[in-house]
């Protein structure tokens, strides 16, 4: 007993706050200390398991193997300490965060008899209230505190926050005021005026609009006063841009309340008009982006964005994230924090869709990080028609921000006082962390999923209540009313000049006959042009010095010699040097290598993402290479001259949709760096599809937005399987429609180098897919000359050059790897009578070119399409729907087939053949055809 004798003597305020740090983080607790506590609890628990816990005080427990006695004040004090505990960790679950609802119960409560105390404790003083904040206290008091704090219109969930300072800091900010904003009569006017802006401009459009949707904000208008807290403040503690993506629900109230987009543009929208441009097709009025620059009361001045998104909601998260990045790498690479990402989710979207996880996963990473970004979720507690029950198995719908540890808030969207402290919160948690934090904003959908809907189908009980309930702004303006700060005619004359205002906008609005669609992002984008699809053909110079090129050579084929490297390493860089000096002939690395480097000697960056770019998955780009001892990083592009553009590259996650998303976001902030996303393999694409559905294919005609991301989608036939033999060709070129996007599939390292240049050289940015090599990046002759890289083009067709015009009966058309192949089987049987061309772009259709070299050929009479995918699959249909001399084609391909690629070598080996000898022979049986019944077992 003598080693715990100090337990009769020590200040118990002592032990109440040493207790306390253990149990929000044992590691910070001096080791003999921790001992002592685990051991104590442990002994504790045993205990329970025995009595009661009322009959524990002033019993012993076991410690370090010991009966130890602790004296009844000081047991009390743990507890109430652990009361503490509890409140902080659970009073989440315990809040009146819900305006509509009753919450769910939950057990065990905090009562106080579950912590060993009881009612006759409530007016005992314990020092345990120094660990609150509040110093010596009666229970009833420390209880009281903890209640408004834990308990009332918001929850704080962050006990699980690992990182001590956090934890404290934290903590520290609640106890001020009990965690009750102190707003000065100012500030609530202004949180009343942009409440009223709120509710006043879903009334008007409610009834100017009747049934028309508009996904209105209606229970959660609490929103419109937050964001605009936080852009004030933000303003002032130095943040200059501000990135946002949101859903639907809102969007127009946040676009013309915050944004300041006239309400004249919006209210066009409404009357449907056509747009003054034909050069898109526009979109719904609540998917469209904006771009503005706000000063806010202070002075400050902040630029704003607002991303436009399709109907996937959660897909903007990732774009936003990626603008940010960009903008963050442009202008402030020493200090992130100047640019702020704000994320509006939907409760049902961001609980269920997959994308969230990946987005937070990408939080902290070196590639994708933007130092924290505010997460706000309108939580109207249904997903159209799904209660909230049957939506998600979590809790709460921001489970997803666990998994970085981040902090989050749970506040009842009547109160909006508190919505915009917590807002306040979130924002300086971020600026000081640089860390994400989550924001869920509880309300209701006033209406239906849209204004359409008659909700009462499917939640009648709810929607009883929300029809006799007062909107936030009513309950607000009474509260002030009480306080004195206002009087009834303050609120009447706030409605009334905000609907005149928007009076006038309507009038102004139908005085026009087209809708004029604002550019996102214009300063950006200034001095690029919109163009066609034949101006899209017209050829870009990419030709660069020789005597330059060689100095590019030169340093990225020569290692430090201070470092030691593997000797695999050092013989790769030793044969890329003989490639450029001495054999003239460049794989496909070295031409890939040259074109970034050119291009950032010229000026521009260069940023490339996606899973394991950084060495390739087929080992062939060795961008970054390794110090043997070290793991330094080494990457040669950027060490070619003090004025040259920054070479970024990032092994990414394994994730395709967050990741094209985020680095589609990226390119469309940043036209100057040469953006790549790489597929590990190319079918891997497919995790990506809405990515490239609703933005890559689509922006620029919904959205008048250009983008020149570059995805490299690794692609052939080489007996791999279904699932990476085929990056899923068919899907893209169906995609392909007017001026929206290249798709290539090249051959020579040399092309190659161009087609890249040219995504840069161009005064216009669109999308480029190339389907990339796995064989032919170590092919032997799948080489380019430094000639041609130096004063070449990008050649969109290629014509056999060894073929005799007067000998060639047979014209073959190709793309990408399978050449090679046709090639090797030309030559060994001494095949002149074909001639094999290249379609080294698929689109645009390089039409006039084809039709040159079909003319060119007058003896042919016999045209081929030859390509190893099944029929049903690669370029086929795309070519016979886009250009008209293909349907005279015989078409050599695998049959019809469901999978890409057979999982056997063999047979897939065998399926090869026989299309080549299709392609040389038409009267041969090559599998081409659509079986037939009695074939279908054999085939």
């Amino acid at each position: 007993m003598d080693k715990y004798s100090f337990l009769n003597t020590a200040h118990t305020s002592f032990f109440a706050e040493l207790y306390d740090r253990y149990l929000t983080s044992p590691d910070s607790v001096e080791p003999s200390w921790r001992a002592f506590f685990q051991g104590f609890d442990f002994g504790m628990e045993s205990a329970l398991d025995e009595v009661g816990i009322s009959d524990l005080n002033g019993s012993p427990v076991i410690v370090d193997g010991q009966a130890v006695s602790i004296p009844e004040t000081l047991f009390k004090e743990f507890q109430v300490v652990k009361l503490i505990d509890g409140y902080r960790s659970r009073g989440h679950l315990f809040t009146k965060t819900n305006p509509v609802r009753e919450r769910r119960k939950y057990t065990p409560t905090l009562d106080i008899e579950n912590f060993g105390l009881s009612k006759d404790d409530l007016d005992t003083v314990f020092n345990a209230g120094e660990v609150i904040g509040l110093g010596p206290r009666k229970l009833s008091e420390i209880i009281s505190h903890l209640q408004r704090i834990y308990c009332d219109a918001t929850g704080v969930e962050y006990m699980y926050i690992r990182k001590p300072e956090r934890v404290q800091w934290i903590q520290e900010w609640l106890n001020v005021n009990d965690n009750h904003p102190n707003f000065d009569a100012g500030r609530k006017k202004q949180i009343l005026r942009k409440l009223n802006q709120a509710v006043s401009f879903e009334a008007f459009l409610h009834t100017k609009y009747v049934g028309q949707k508009r996904f209105s904000l209606e229970g959660n208008e609490s929103l419109i006063p937050a964001i605009d807290a936080v852009i004030g403040k933000a303003a002032e503690m130095g943040v200059k841009q501000f990135v946002m993506g949101m859903a639907h629900r809102g969007r127009l109230n946040v676009l013309t309340n915050i944004f300041g987009k006239s309400a004249k543009d919006i209210f066009s929208e409404f009357e449907g008009k056509d747009y003054e441009e034909e050069i898109f097709d526009g979109d719904v009025k609540y998917h469209l982006g904006w771009t503005s620059e706000r000063k806010t009361e202070n002075g400050n001045k902040i630029n704003m964005n607002i991303a436009p998104n399709p109907s996937h909601l959660e897909t903007v998260g990732a774009v936003v994230e990626g603008i940010s990045r960009a903008k963050q790498d442009a202008h402030y690479p020493e200090d992130f924090s100047k640019v702020l990402p704000i994320v509006v989710h939907g409760d049902a979207a961001i609980a269920g869709q997959g994308i969230a996880y990946e987005l937070v996963q990408m939080a902290q990473l070196d590639g994708y990080k933007t130092n924290g970004t505010i997460h706000i979720v309108v939580n109207n507690q249904i997903g159209f028609t799904t209660n909230y029950l049957d939506g998600r198995s979590s809790t709460y719908c921001t489970d997803v921000g666990k998994v970085t540890l981040s902090p989050v808030l749970h506040v009842n969207s009547d109160d909006v006082e508190a919505v915009v402290h917590a807002s306040l919160f979130a924002l300086e948690y971020r600026m000081r962390f640089k860390s994400d934090v989550f924001l869920d904003l509880l309300g209701y959908r006033k209406y239906g999923h849209n204004e359409g809907d008659e909700p009462r189908f499917t939640q009648p009980k709810l929607y009883k209540a929300i029809a006799k309930h007062k909107n936030p702004r009513d309950i607000y303006s009474e509260k002030l009313i009480e306080e004195g700060i206002i009087n009834k005619d303050f609120v009447k004359e706030l409605e009334l000049e905000y609907k005149e205002s928007l009076e006038e906008e309507l009038e102004d609005s139908r005085k026009e006959d087209k809708t004029i669609i604002t550019p996102f992002m214009a300063d950006e984008w200034s001095g690029f042009q919109n163009v066609r699809e034949w101006e899209m053909l017209d050829p870009v110079d990419t030709t660069y010095d020789k005597a330059k090129l060689a100095e590019i050579a030169k340093v990225i084929t020569q290692l430090p010699k201070d470092k030691k490297f593997l000797r695999k390493v050092e013989k790769l860089v030793g044969d890329r040097k003989k490639m450029f000096f001495e054999t003239d002939k460049l794989d496909w690395a070295m031409g890939e290598l040259l074109a970034y480097g050119t291009l950032l000697e010229e000026g521009f960056d260069v940023r490339m993402s996606g899973q394991d770019v950084e060495r390739g998955t087929f080992s062939h780009r060795h961008a970054v290479m390794k110090v043997e001892e070290s793991e330094e990083e080494i990457m040669l592009l950027n060490n070619l001259s003090e004025t040259q553009g920054r070479f970024q590259i990032y092994n990414s996650l394994l994730s395709e949709y967050g990741v094209v998303g985020f680095d589609y976001g990226y390119a469309m902030a940043s036209p100057n760096t040469l953006t790549i996303w790489e597929a590990q393999f190319g079918d891997f694409s497919n995790g990506a599809q809405i990515m490239i559905d609703q933005y890559i294919s689509a922006a620029e005609d919904k959205w008048k937005l250009q983008n020149g991301l570059v995805m490299l989608l690794p692609h052939g036939y080489e007996g791999q399987g279904a699932e990476h033999s085929s990056a899923r060709m068919e899907r893209y070129l169906q995609l392909c429609a007017r001026d929206n996007m290249y798709v290539t599939d090249c051959t020579t390292p040399a092309n190659m180098f161009h087609l890249l240049r040219r995504q840069m050289k161009a005064n216009f940015r669109k999308p480029l897919i190339v389907f990339t090599p796995k064989s032919l990046l170590r092919h032997p002759r799948a080489v380019s000359s430094v000639e041609e890289f130096s004063n070449g083009c990008f050649e969109e067709v290629i014509d056999d050059a060894s073929a005799d015009i007067n000998k060639v009966r047979s014209l073959v058309f190709c793309t990408g790897k399978f050449y090679y192949d046709l090639l090797a089987f030309k030559e060994a049987n001494n095949r002149d009578d074909v001639a094999l061309v290249r379609v080294e772009q698929l689109f645009p259709v390089p039409e006039q070119k084809m039709t040159a070299i079909i003319k060119k050929y007058k003896k042919a009479n016999d045209w081929v399409w030859a390509q190893e995918e099944p029929r049903n699959m690669g370029a086929w249909s795309h070519m016979f729907t886009h250009y008209g001399e293909a349907q005279k084609f015989r078409v050599a391909s695998r049959r019809f087939y469901a999978s890409p690629a057979a999982g056997s070598a063999v047979r897939s080996k065998l399926r090869q053949q026989q299309v080549i000898d299709y392609v040389f022979d038409k009267t041969k049986d090559n599998m081409t055809r659509r079986v037939t019944k009695n074939e279908y077992g054999k085939a």
